[in-house]
């Protein structure tokens, strides 16, 4: 059960990363012994990235900025969700997509109903609300946020930022437990791949204002596969760690692709497991690929994504993208794993 967040809430106990997430480290970080509004639910299948683990509890320990980079489909903020989910710890995401604005990060005066009369208040934005309460704020996708707010975000960067409302004549102290956190695909300098439209540099005053910057990337595969047997349990048995292990191997030619230049497109962990699911409402484990990836790639790159394919599961997957879902078929689909 949640408990009402309250602006005065602290908290009340304290956790070890070598307690909480098994890693062999003496740091510590307080913690909630229950969780609140806002508080994420804790997935007791999640596996914790022990170097962007320290990371983000050092963010909650020692109130630092911290911000996670890596590739999409990585976790990033879940990972820092799951992390604020063991501590009990409320938290909250904002994208900063283009539509994000000043205002809406620090409010703007609505007309508003009291004892029967419209009065004019102020309304505060996810910013200025976050500030003041014991809570971490993540803002997503933080190398595409718009110049004007970025230099919103700049002044409570710093640990004792305070944010000066003008229109209001008030500077708002942060509550002593308000964390702040950001996910990014790009280091800051802009995006050299092509992958990221919509990234831009940002200003490398506010770079050095993140206390810490961690990667997270694309795992190992014996990671990978413990991650997927936890995600589709299912599929913990010889036959199914066997696919499993084959769709990974898929999944890091795609990327070793991407990084030689050869195709533009990368496999994700959530793309897998977004190809984990299709092949359970499909039953068909090249047609689940086909509606899951290779039909978002570019036409003259599936040919190479298609020997990728080939080369894990000696089967020719391209001559299906030609066919129609719906179109009657001259033979039945061949069912896999």
């Amino acid at each position: 059960m949640q408990i009402p967040l309250n602006p005065d809430h602290k908290p009340d106990s304290q956790a070890t990363a070598r307690k909480l997430f098994g890693i062999d480290h003496d740091l510590s970080s307080p913690c909630f012994s229950q969780p609140h509004d806002h508080t994420p639910a804790v997935d007791p299948r999640y596996c914790f990235d022990p170097q962007t683990t320290l990371a983000i509890l050092a963010g909650f320990a020692h109130n630092q900025r911290v911000m996670v980079q890596g590739h999409h489909g990585t976790g990033k903020s879940t990972h820092i969700e799951q992390v604020a989910a063991q501590l009990n710890w409320p938290c909250i995401r904002v994208n900063l997509d283009s539509h994000i604005s000043r205002i809406d990060l620090i409010g703007k005066d609505g007309i508003v109903l009291k004892d029967g009369k419209q009065i004019t208040e102020f309304q505060p934005g996810v910013l200025t609300w976050a500030l003041q309460r014991p809570i971490a704020l993540v803002f997503d996708e933080y190398d595409a946020g718009r110049a004007d707010v970025m230099f919103v975000i700049q002044r409570v960067l710093e640990s004792d930022g305070k944010l000066t409302l003008l229109d209001q004549n008030q500077v708002i102290t942060p509550n002593p437990y308000f964390r702040l956190f950001a996910t990014t695909n790009t280091i800051g300098l802009g995006d050299t791949s092509g992958l990221y439209h919509g990234t831009q540099q940002i200003n490398q005053g506010q770079m050095d204002r993140w206390h810490i910057v961690t990667a997270l990337n694309y795992l190992e595969p014996e990671q990978e596969l413990r991650i997927l047997t936890a995600k589709v349990p299912e599929h913990d048995n010889p036959k199914g760690q066997e696919l499993l292990k084959a769709m990974i191997a898929m999944a890091n030619m795609t990327r070793k692709g991407l990084q030689s230049g050869d195709i533009s497109t990368v496999m994700s962990p959530r793309t897998l497991i977004t190809w984990l699911q299709n092949i359970a409402i499909f039953h068909d484990r090249e047609l689940a690929f086909c509606l899951s990836f290779l039909n978002r790639c570019d036409e003259g790159e599936k040919f190479t994504v298609a020997e990728y394919y080939q080369r894990c599961f000696n089967v020719d997957v391209l001559p299906r993208t030609t066919e129609s879902v719906s179109a009657p078929s001259a033979e039945p689909l061949t069912k896999h794993g």
